[in-house]
């Protein structure tokens, strides 16, 4: 296989030049009849029938020096060349951004993510991520890449969530446009322990969120598995087989015309959990974009003034409504029980004030 620097797609480093990936494969004697794409499709790692049809289909696939096609059968002797653009590696650099530290210790610090801040770098994230500005916090100046199993991933953050080398350790992740606490690990034992007790549910995490629709219920529980969407692979829909199970307990805070207060503590840690939740009881999440909530939901939706009354409210805070409130855990080397509370940013303050004022 090898590389060659394509042209720069932007002048955004967030998407840097994508690099030429060329494997060649000479067919041995004895090799049965196979087409080409399914022989691609198995052979170059990480590669998917759909990312060879589109190598073939653009030209980049040649058999003994011809345009391939995708029925094409390998015979022994044929001489395979496939060209595949890929982004490059990840790379972790320091960044000196300031961080709301709520707690730290040898082990662990509790910051407060602001809403627009990715967790951790991933496709189109490469900057300005938690990550990015927990390492320059800790002392570290050196920047280090990052290979991943797919860098094709252009919409999941998480590309890099469990990667090894990625110090400190995130434990769980927010959103990039959902506030709130997160605690993160400064060594494996500390890392190791905290997830556990992630995994095992012994954490306790509370959020608040405005929905749409007036909650009929004071208190209730939301229960179902989650899956990809067909429609739309980077989001997530409740399924009816398959699917990671998932529950949300909820509390009513407080009403309005055509919005609600919620509390919702996760005993599950699924993707986008409370957002598709929420969305599946017909209570999606105000100004939440990619799961319905953007729109008049609930009101006189042909009403000008009452149209143009949610457009107010959107411009006043132009993300999900959804913020990390508090955050408990034992300590994972004095067992000590944590807990951390934060006040509710200012957007979600001055929308709760002018729905409070309608």
């Amino acid at each position: 296989m090898n590389d060659q620097l394509s042209i720069a797609s932007g002048d955004d480093r967030n998407y840097p030049a994508y690099i030429q990936h060329t494997y060649e494969f000479a067919i041995p004697d004895g090799q049965k009849p196979e087409r080409v794409d399914t022989f691609l499709a198995r052979s170059i790692h990480n590669a998917t029938r759909t990312r060879v049809q589109h190598a073939i289909d653009s030209g980049a696939v040649t058999i003994n020096e011809r345009p391939a096609k995708a029925s094409r059968k390998i015979q022994p002797g044929d001489v395979i060349v496939c060209h595949v653009m890929k982004p490059p590696p990840l790379e972790l650099v320091p960044e000196n951004i300031p961080l709301d530290v709520l707690y730290e210790d040898a082990e662990l610090l509790v910051v407060n993510k602001p809403a627009g801040m990715v967790t951790h770098p991933g496709f189109g994230n490469r900057y300005g991520t938690l990550v990015n500005a927990l390492l320059y916090h800790m002392g570290v100046r050196d920047s280090q890449v990052i290979e991943t199993d797919d860098e094709d991933d252009e919409g999941d953050e998480g590309m890099v969530f469990n990667s090894d080398a990625v110090r400190p350790g995130i434990v769980h992740r927010l959103d990039k446009d959902t506030s709130g606490i997160l605690v993160v690990a400064k060594n494996p034992h500390a890392h190791a322990m905290l997830a556990k007790q992630f995994a095992q549910r012994t954490a306790k995490r509370e959020y608040q969120a405005i929905v749409w629709g007036a909650a009929k219920n004071e208190s209730g529980t939301i229960e179902g598995n989650l899956g990809r969407s067909q429609r739309d692979r980077k989001i997530f829909t409740v399924v009816a087989k398959g699917g990671k199970h998932a529950v949300t307990d909820y509390r009513t805070l407080e009403r309005f015309d055509f919005l609600t207060l919620l509390s919702l503590s996760l005993r599950t840690g699924r993707t986008h959990q409370i957002r598709v939740h929420c969305a599946h009881i017909g209570h999606p999440l105000f100004a939440d974009t990619a799961y319905g909530g953007s729109n008049v939901v609930y009101g006189n939706g042909t009403a000008a003034k009452h149209r143009q009354n949610v457009a107010n409210l959107l411009e006043l805070m132009p993300r999900q409504a959804l913020h990390a409130k508090t955050l408990a855990f034992r300590h994972p080397t004095t067992g000590a029980w944590m807990e951390f509370d934060s006040e509710l940013p200012e957007d979600f303050n001055t929308l709760l004030a002018a729905v409070r004022h309608e």
